[in-house]
């Protein structure tokens, strides 16, 4: 059976991608496993506890009253459908008025889906496809600009940053006004490449996530009467759009100062939402990176060619600089970068023209003066007016364009 790829038999990559896919799924299943056994132990008795509890009030009550078991339990089934048409006890905000229903439909293309509220109509539930599907993609599109912009605001930030601390270390001259403008020059040539690290951009997320969460809890604990734990578990359920609805803000007939608690409540969400969706962004790149790096403790061998790992070949044609360079990992790695990772490349075997060029660049320069030489009939002499630029004694295009730069240029 005939492979394509990078390895010998040409399936390195797809390889990879499919052990890191294994991989991936099956620390989740195993994550999965773990989370299942930790709820089940701290919640599984505290359920028990109070199934036990209601049974004898059940009891209790339908004795205290000489009441049918049967009826008394038909009479809660019919509660719990009342309950869940937003019909309660407790005096609460009308459901589907306009500020109800623009509360819904704020939980539904952010995703979020509290459950509190949920159409009963025929016709609402066939608009609510419709409506969620454009919502939802189009709530998705805001999230991914408002991460590109918040990357590109703190790579801003972390570029000046960095630039500053150059300058304090004097790597970047900073004294005189006379330098001033040939130290921006040079710091922009010393830091044109420079990304910053996804760990610093995943840590300022964090922060930023945690201060916004610390003080939306703050704000539901005075208002709403939560406990303040309480309050971060809400923040953490909502901003993550997991959205149990065991706990909704904003849900009382009536609160001091409404209007301001309203605006408050989703100016908190829609913050906490964008934050925990851009963490949850940065934190996957992280991931992938630790999968990489197990995939090559592991050496996982190669499907289609036994005894052979998806590690590259040792004596795979490839640069220097790229065999002996130590990567920084930065925000732009995710997954441009995937098949350089480690020195890999995406045939294994072959290196790109620009890497054969710089690996051949002397070569190339004799080839090229002699093709001169030959097409003049006669070697170029020593004192040519040319400007050395990298492109002398060419011929074709290269010597079009360097006589051209030879005629435009003025030395000083």
């Amino acid at each position: 059976m005939a492979c394509r790829g990078a390895c010998c038999c040409g399936c390195g990559p797809v390889n990879e991608d499919n052990a890191r896919f294994i991989m991936l799924l099956l620390l989740i299943i195993l994550y999965l496993l773990c989370g299942a056994a930790v709820f089940s132990a701290l919640e599984h008795p505290k359920e028990r506890q109070a199934k036990e509890k209601w049974a004898q009030r059940f009891e209790l009550f339908s004795q205290k009253y000489n009441l049918n078991r049967s009826d008394l339990e038909k009479f809660l089934r019919h509660y719990e459908e009342a309950n869940i048409a937003g019909i309660r006890v407790d005096t609460l905000r009308p459901r589907w008025d306009f500020t109800g229903a623009f509360y819904f439909v704020g939980t539904v293309v952010s995703t979020i889906g509290f459950g509190m509220t949920t159409p009963a109509t025929v016709g609402g539930k066939i608009f609510l496809i419709f409506y969620g599907l454009i919502g939802c993609a189009a709530t998705i599109l805001f999230f991914n600009l408002f991460l590109e912009r918040m990357i590109t605001v703190l790579a801003f930030v972390l570029k000046s940053c960095h630039e500053i601390q150059r300058r304090r270390k004097g790597v970047l001259p900073h004294d005189s006004r006379q330098d001033s403008r040939n130290a921006r020059l040079n710091s922009k040539d010393s830091l044109a490449g420079w990304k910053p690290s996804v760990y610093c951009v995943m840590l300022i997320l964090c922060v930023a996530a945690i201060i916004i969460s610390c003080c939306a809890s703050a704000m539901y604990s005075s208002i709403e009467g939560w406990e303040y734990l309480d309050s971060l578990y809400f923040c953490f359920v909502a901003f993550s759009t997991i959205g149990f609805g065991d706990m909704v803000s904003s849900q009382r007939a009536s609160y001091e100062n409404q209007t301001v608690y309203r605006i408050g409540n989703f100016f908190f969400i829609l913050m906490g939402v964008c934050c925990i969706y851009s963490l949850f962004n940065v934190i996957s790149i992280v991931i992938k990176q630790v999968l990489n790096w197990l995939l090559k403790r592991l050496k996982i061998p190669c499907l289609h060619c036994p005894g052979r790992s998806l590690r590259p070949r040792r004596n795979a044609v490839m640069p220097a600089h790229v065999r002996t360079r130590v990567r920084n990992i930065s925000i732009d790695t995710d997954a441009v970068n995937d098949s350089e990772t480690d020195g890999r490349r995406m045939s294994g075997e072959m290196i790109s023209m620009r890497d054969f060029l710089v690996a051949n660049k002397v070569n190339l320069a004799i080839m090229q003066k002699q093709l001169s030489e030959t097409a003049n009939g006669h070697p170029r002499p020593c004192g040519s007016t040319n400007r050395h630029n990298g492109f002398s004694g060419g011929v074709g295009a290269l010597g079009i364009m360097n006589n051209r730069l030879a005629e435009t240029s003025v030395d000083r």
